[in-house]
């Protein structure tokens, strides 16, 4: 499999449908598979940790740094992309962005308390039937319950 490259931003049309990165952050307990996930900052929803693309990252590292920047996640993000989802994205007093975010694993290996934006979110491990049911996004619930990690991950 080829390795992932980093993105080179362009700009972007305006009005058209923006690219986000997402992280799907899971952990092993037990036999069980857990998925983390977060509330928006404003309407305090459950979402899943995403951002806008960062120049020079690959859309899993801009992944992987939402997960700490939102969660506090340290981990491991995989360059495959389980699937895309799309949602309206809300902005007070302007124009709503019609968004597309890809969905990247993150294999969590360390949770910290303070991140950067401990004081704005709330975080909840949960099970994937449980998290899809708790996501507003239909599309991103499927995602979730039809997510399945790889049996050995290879260390590092």
């Amino acid at each position: 499999m080829a390795k992932q490259l980093p993105i080179s931003l362009n700009g972007g049309a305006k009005g058209s449908a923006r690219t986000q990165f997402a992280a799907l952050c899971w952990r092993r307990k037990g036999a069980d598979v857990q998925v983390l996930l977060v509330t928006s900052r404003r309407r305090k929803r459950w979402i899943v940790p995403k951002g806008w693309p960062m120049d020079g990252k690959t859309p899993a590292e801009c992944a992987l740094i939402e997960a700490w920047e939102e969660a506090g996640v340290k981990g491991r993000a995989s360059d495959a992309c389980i699937g895309v989802y799309s949602y309206m994205r809300m902005r007070e007093g302007e124009e709503d962005i019609p968004c597309l975010a890809m969905l990247y694993p993150i294999k969590v290996k360390l949770l910290r308390d303070k991140f950067p934006e401990w004081r704005d979110r709330k975080r909840k491990w949960v099970s994937p039937k449980k998290a899809a049911k708790l996501v507003k996004h239909r599309e991103l619930g499927k995602l979730i319950t039809g997510f399945s990690p790889p049996k050995n991950l290879p260390t590092a």
